[in-house]
């Protein structure tokens, strides 16, 4: 296969009657972008509205990364309409609404639905990229050079680009294989897999507590799924949730129908016949119990995706398994960034967001980016919502710090009481997806004249 600098090549191995193409592309970039998620299309995005001429390229093809395609979009909308299915079905009798008794749900349609919200917003990224004129590369991108990425196209051949400089935006991804369990996306599913189930299963078993296991084991609770919840910490919301706000919180869901069985870890997940035997045993050591299930959803965590990047190759350092880069995200290649996932920070798509128009500002005006993680919130989509920001009185103890606490039903105006403008909303960490970026949306039109997302 040849390779003509800035020139896209499509195989030369030709069939009776085909003919080698080729397609013209800019010789070079002020800024290529890898990875088409949260963090990668906002950078892009903003990048090209700051006036640099931009590429984004994604390996999925579909934009939106793991968030808008298989993660926090989906799950909402299928939150949302689990959420109204149950209200109805539990609540409306007691509220004066009749007729919710012999309610049902239809889980296809239900399904259609969640796919038809995905369809209409990754669209409408690819709207927003022809909107501000940034380039659009199918397929999976390789640093092959300080100014380099090479695209081995999802459609066939190859595309060189050259580029001043290099958003390394790949994010991250579900971890499939355990020592006790490997993910077949059927029976044994991750969060992918449990966005696609043919039906809801009468007995689902969640490995791991956190974040995306309890957002989807509500899901199934909801539809009438029974649900158990199997975590080896102590407390459910994963690490960094306050631990009174976890307790509150279990209770609720145990309210709900959730079970749990806590500082309990799982030893083997078999298949038996059509069913599945899940062993555990107590984190601290004990007696071996099992737990039947029809599908067992496995939410361990994520880890950085960097397969097939070239990272290696082109000298950028690492820290443990995460790229390093410095306060302005920069690596050790000058003209290399990195954002998101793979560094250093909560793994969260509004992280990810902020940190990819910061290094684009940077880019292009010499703006310092900074990001306070401790100002970075993390939201819980159950129902009700569960969201915490900033230190856990478990880490003010630790730490010697002195503090007041205080309770309060959900209510605050923080922008008018401390006097904000619209840049400083504009520059607020948002959870995503939340209707509070909207009004993150207008003050960047307030503050900037585009927002980054309409």
């Amino acid at each position: 296969m040849a390779v003509i600098l800035g020139r896209r090549v499509v195989s030369a191995r030709r069939t009776p009657g085909s003919f080698l193409r080729f397609f013209s592309a800019s010789t070079e970039y002020d800024l290529c972008v890898i990875g088409g998620g949260p963090g990668g299309y906002t950078g892009a995005i903003k990048a090209a509205q700051l006036g640099l001429k931009t590429i984004c390229v994604d390996k999925r093809g579909v934009p939106g990364g793991t968030c808008l395609n298989v993660g926090c979009i989906p799950s909402k909308a299928m939150l949302q309409a689990s959420a109204l299915y149950h209200e109805a079905k539990h609540t409306f009798e007691m509220r004066g609404i009749t007729g919710a008794e012999g309610l049902g749900a239809d889980f296809g349609k239900m399904m259609a639905n969640k796919d038809s919200a995905v369809k209409k917003l990754t669209s409408g990224i690819e709207g927003l990229f022809k909107r501000d004129k940034v380039a659009y590369s199918k397929g999976w991108g390789k640093i092959t050079g300080p100014n380099t990425v090479t695209v081995a196209l999802n459609d066939g051949g190859e595309e060189v680009i050259n580029a001043k400089n290099i958003m390394i935006a790949t994010g991250s991804e579900i971890i499939e294989k355990l020592p006790f369990v490997t993910v077949d996306e059927e029976q044994i599913v991750s969060s992918t897999g449990a966005l696609e189930l043919k039906k809801v299963p009468e007995k689902l078993v969640v490995i791991g507590g956190g974040v995306i296991g309890l957002e989807l084991g509500s899901v199934y609770e909801r539809l009438g799924s029974k649900v158990t919840v199997v975590e080896f910490l102590p407390t459910i919301g994963g690490l960094g949730i306050d631990a009174e706000v976890s307790r509150d919180m279990q209770r609720i869901l145990k309210k709900q129908g959730m079970q749990f069985k806590m500082s309990t870890k799982v030893t083997a997940v078999e298949k038996t016949g059509g069913a599945l035997k899940i062993t555990t045993e107590p984190a601290a050591g004990g007696d071996a119990e099992s737990i039947d299930a029809d599908v067992c959803l496995v939410c361990v965590g994520r880890r950085e995706f960097l397969d097939g990047l070239g990272a290696q190759e082109a000298g950028i350092e690492m820290d443990g398994r995460k790229i390093k880069v410095d306060d302005c995200y920069r690596t050790n290649v000058p003209s290399i960034f990195a954002i998101g996932d793979v560094v250093h920070g909560p793994m969260l798509a509004h992280k990810a967001e902020d940190e990819g128009a910061m290094v684009a500002e940077y880019i292009a005006t010499g703006t310092k980016p900074h990001l306070d993680f401790n100002n970075v919130p993390s939201v819980v989509y159950t129902h009700p919502e569960v969201a915490w920001v900033g230190k856990t009185e478990e880490m003010l103890r630790a730490e010697g710090v002195e503090y007041k606490k205080g309770k309060f039903s959900f209510a605050a105006c923080v922008g008018i009481e401390y006097g904000a403008s619209a840049e400083d909303i504009a520059r607020v960490c948002m959870a995503h997806p939340t209707v509070s970026e909207v009004l993150k949306g207008a003050a960047q039109k307030a503050s900037f004249g585009k927002a980054i997302s309409g």
